[in-house]
């Protein structure tokens, strides 16, 4: 389980904080989604966690160990991200690269990684990348490089995922599929943490949501808890409409045209 308590992140020379304030906990065996408008601090929680950021106050915790008081090696055996942003600095083969996520796995002064071919088959599998394996990344599209990227994490084999914006690129049968998987490991016990702007895919595959406005939480719970129409209008400050997903029940976001003049 990741829990962020009370964390506040100030960028130098900033006027307010970017994060403020923030408490929630993305439990295992569950998808907890961080929503909001583009600089309400999404990213900035996932690079906190990471150790990118420092904390200007407040901790956050991994299965219960403080991330502040961890090596690197260590957090990245129990956590696996998909960052929103990356580019290796050189053409690897999609093989080659997906075998980085064993890095954690392997010894310093040994190769030796027993279960690492397995780990790089299933996540291969998995993320639907064999068509295109023995390619480099640099030609690969934006769609696929995205899923190599989700299979670099899946291959890390950590108890704990965390996905920055995982559909961008994604087609509309990719961004399900790709939910479709989130949902299997959370089934499998994991805890799955994912930023998205795709409100209607967090509604139906998310169990709690956590929307942030200005750095701080303006709402926490289940989609039906955190969508409404009222809540989501002062957060994004565009007029919309909730109405129900008529395939699963779940929360819809409509938005509306905006009443700006000629």
């Amino acid at each position: 389980m990741i829990r962020f308590v009370d964390v506040v992140v100030r960028y130098p020379r900033a006027d307010v904080a970017a994060v403020n304030g923030v408490s929630f906990d993305a439990p295992r065996g569950t998808i907890t989604a961080i929503a909001g408008p583009n600089g309400s601090g999404k990213s900035t929680l996932v690079r906190a966690l990471l150790g990118r950021v420092g904390l200007s106050g407040g901790a956050i915790y991994v299965d219960g160990a403080d991330v502040g008081r961890m090596d690197r090696r260590d957090l990245a055996r129990r956590v696996a991200v998909v960052s929103q942003r990356e580019e290796p600095a050189f053409p690897l083969t999609v093989r080659d690269y997906i075998a980085l996520g064993r890095h954690p796995h392997v010894h310093l002064w040994s190769s030796a990684d027993p279960s690492g071919s397995a780990a790089i088959a299933r996540a291969i599998e998995e993320a639907e990348v064999s068509g295109f394996i023995t390619r480099t990344t640099d030609e690969l599209s934006g769609g696929e490089w995205q899923r190599v990227r989700i299979a670099r994490a899946l291959a890390q084999e950590a108890e704990t995922l965390v996905l920055d914006e995982p559909t961008t690129y994604l087609d509309i049968a990719h961004e399900m599929a790709a939910f479709e998987l989130l949902d299997v490991l959370a089934r499998r016990n994991k805890a799955v943490l994912v930023v998205s702007h795709q409100l209607n895919l967090v509604a139906r595959f998310a169990q709690r949501v956590v929307l942030l406005h200005r750095g701080s939480v303006a709402a926490a719970g289940s989609p039906a808890a955190v969508m409404r129409g009222d809540v989501l209008e002062s957060v994004y400050e565009w007029p919309l409409v909730v109405t129900r997903d008529p395939a699963v029940g779940a929360p819809a976001l409509l938005p509306l045209r905006g009443r700006r003049k000629a």
